[in-house]
């Protein structure tokens, strides 16, 4: 598939009226997708303040596990920022979680490997050593790169994108609530837009009709996808668009002066923040946001109820926290400059 290096072209996505009823959006974050777009995310500036965090702790944590050449000389290589990257590396079976995800690289079929890594040396350039994951042991080796480098850079970040695609999840839901599919495929994002029965999507590689053929469509938001979305290069394979999730400045870490803290307190400002997304959050997602306990989450956003500053409401098992026109109020009052 094309990576999310940014681009002007267009995919052109053909639903049926089939299509529109099976069309979904993840679970959770696609571990193997994120692992590529991470891999991106350490090889560009390009959005880097969104990730700088990220970036920094993940340098060191590296670095402390002496995987600089394993990423340099390894894992960079197959997922270059580039034009395409082979599909086998992010089966459909990721969804289900890391170790589905590596089991499905293991059993993928060795002529459909060879096939995609001719297309990947001619597309791309691929390194030496490429040819050799034709053959099982060697596609072991790699699998347990790819599961190192998980554990390393991206499971310490796995309650933020949760939480954020948690969010997301809510927004869309909210959309399709409200407005039918239509109104959930006209969301998600300024790179795409729906003009039925084609979804326009900004397309980091050549112009693309895909046809659905009443397979539906799975949409996957992703926290370390940057810029335009990616898809399939197969089109035989399950479709599936993998689009970014839109990122916001952060605030300072030392944010004790900023009023809103001032007359909140931290964990309560923070809590008010996180309940600021279109969708709300639910009280795991506070949680994850303040960095505290879920009956600590709780007992802020009670306070705050209290306070006529949230309201809160249950959602299928969920709690969820909205703010109410003075909570809104009172974060816009927070964010003005002084003077």
């Amino acid at each position: 598939m094309p990576s999310s290096s940014g681009g002007t072209t267009v995919l052109r996505i053909h639903f049926s009226d089939a299509d529109l009823a099976r069309t979904r959006i993840a679970a959770a974050p696609d571990p193997l997708w994120e692992v590529a777009s991470s891999l991106h995310r350490l090889q560009s500036r390009t959005g880097r303040w969104a990730y700088a965090g990220w970036y920094r702790s993940t340098r060191q944590r590296v670095a402390e596990h002496r995987l600089e050449r394993l990423v340099r000389e390894v894992l960079v290589p197959l997922f270059p920022r580039a034009a395409y990257f082979p599909d086998f590396l992010t089966p459909s079976q990721s969804e289900q979680g890391l170790e589905a995800g590596l089991e499905a690289i293991a059993a993928t079929p060795t002529p459909r490997v060879a096939r995609e890594l001719r297309l990947f040396e001619r597309r791309v350039g691929a390194p030496s050593w490429i040819g050799r994951l034709t053959r099982g042991g060697e596609r072991a080796e790699l699998l347990g790169a790819i599961r190192t480098y998980h554990a390393v850079a991206l499971a310490p970040a796995d309650d933020l994108m949760r939480a954020r695609v948690d969010a997301e999840r809510a927004a869309r839901a909210r959309n399709l609530l409200d407005g039918g599919v239509h109104a959930l495929l006209d969301n998600l994002g300024p790179s795409i837009r729906w003009r039925p029965p084609v979804l326009h999507v900004d397309y980091p590689a050549e112009e693309r009709e895909m046809r659905l053929d009443g397979r539906g469509l799975r949409l996957v938001p992703s926290y370390f996808c940057w810029g335009s979305p990616v898809s399939m290069y197969d089109p035989e394979l399950p479709p599936v668009l993998f689009y970014p999730l839109l990122h916001e400045p952060a605030p300072l870490a030392d944010d004790s002066g900023e009023p809103l803290t001032a007359l909140l307190g931290r964990t309560r400002a923070t809590v008010l923040r996180a309940a600021a997304s279109g969708a709300g959050a639910t009280t795991g997602e506070l949680a994850r946001a303040a960095a505290v306990s879920d009956s600590s989450a709780s007992r802020h956003a009670s306070v705050l109820r209290e306070a006529g500053l949230l309201s809160s409401s249950r959602f299928a098992t969920s709690v969820l926290h909205t703010l109410t026109p003075a909570g809104a109020a009172m974060l816009r009052a927070g964010r003005r400059p002084p003077g």
